[in-house]
């Protein structure tokens, strides 16, 4: 595939599947990359740059704004499910049809017919999304070319079933960790059981009411679960430490410091000798108040909804740009070895898109 060249004069659905036929797991685009980036320079009204294996292309008109699309080019690793296949129903199957190369699809789509927008547009293609965070592309290329995403609002193309999802949830993981003394199980009193010591902060969590603030209009819904616990010696031993893995999924009118103090706020009674945070992921606001929110959620259609997981959208809300998430499968098939997308979706994101920018 490395010497396959991307056509953009297909459709949107034609050019979802030659994306998908690219392999391009985590770690595996530079190919991907080498095609996208050669499919752009041809293209004369875009200015093309490159790092790493993300690439990034602008117009420069002098438009009062700039709005940024972007989208990640890796998928996750392949489930027998390459090649793509269109079926009779206009169904395209494959891997990253859904998460997110349908979105990708879109986004050249776009840079490929509207040559005179009546926004500035900035084109993002990155790589890693679907691995650690300090791999991630658009992290790589917002710390060493942070002016090559400013904008005044941006659209991640991430999978959304055709509907406007506004800012993300933040994700914060720690590590509760009880303590105890070994001892034989048959003279358990010579002991203490950590993992009994972890009895209160699976009643505090089994009690717990998450929060469902509403911000721009969208009702977020927070949870704080346990989600790994992890404890124990032997079948005739006492344990002496036991962890608890907690993750809280919040609302965006927090901040990573106050998500962390409400969390630590929620166990401070409770009998634990180590709280490490272990992940901390940032949330972003909706963004829907911004003007270009407001004309684009007017062109697109439909209600908007919260995003209740993370996505990057809050890597270019650290950069102080107002960004939503608009793409054109439904994010419930992503990941999986079923992964689809209907090409109508496809063919209905572009075209709002393009009525947007060309109004």
């Amino acid at each position: 595939m490395p010497d396959t060249v991307l056509d953009l004069t297909l459709d949107g659905p034609a050019l979802t599947a030659a994306l998908v036929d690219f392999r391009s797991v985590s770690g595996e685009e530079k190919p991907l990359a080498d095609a996208i980036e050669q499919a752009l320079r041809a293209l004369p009204h875009l200015t093309v740059d490159r790092h790493g294996n993300n690439i990034v292309a602008r117009t420069f008109l002098g438009r009062r704004e700039r709005v940024v699309l972007a989208g990640h080019i890796d998928t996750v690793p392949i489930a027998d499910n390459l090649p793509s296949r269109l079926d009779e129903n206009g169904i395209l199957w494959g891997c990253g049809t859904s998460d997110m190369k349908s979105g990708v699809a879109v986004q050249l789509r776009i840079a490929a017919t509207v040559p005179e927008p009546n926004r500035d547009l900035t084109f993002v293609f990155y790589d890693n999304e679907e691995v650690a965070a300090d791999l991630n592309g658009l992290g790589h290329v917002a710390t060493a070319h942070p002016d090559w995403l400013e904008g005044d609002f941006a659209i991640l193309l991430e999978p959304s079933d055709a509907q406007v999802e506004g800012g993300c949830q933040g994700t914060l993981r720690v590590l509760l960790r009880t303590a105890g003394e070994r001892a034989h199980s048959a003279r358990s009193w010579m002991g203490s059981n950590a993992i009994h010591a972890a009895g209160p902060i699976l009643a505090r969590l089994a009690a717990y009411e998450p929060r469902r603030p509403v911000i721009d209009g969208l009702e977020y819904h927070e949870g704080l679960n346990a989600v790994r616990i992890e404890g124990g010696v032997a079948n005739n031993v006492i344990p002496d430490a036991c962890t608890v893995v907690v993750n809280y999924r919040y609302a965006p009118d927090l901040s990573p410091a106050e998500a962390e103090a409400h969390v630590r706020e929620v166990f401070a009674d409770c009998p634990i000798t180590e709280f490490v945070v272990d992940d901390h992921s940032n949330a972003a606001m909706p963004g829907l108040s911004h003007p270009a929110a407001a004309a684009f959620m007017e062109a697109v259609g439909g209600t908007a909804k919260p995003k209740f997981g993370w996505t990057d959208v809050a890597r270019f809300s650290a950069l102080g740009v107002p960004a939503v998430n608009y793409g054109p499968a439904d994010p419930l098939f992503a990941h999986k070895r079923d992964e689809h997308v209907a090409i109508e979706k496809i063919v209905h994101c572009e075209n709002r898109l393009r009525d947007w920018l060309t109004a």
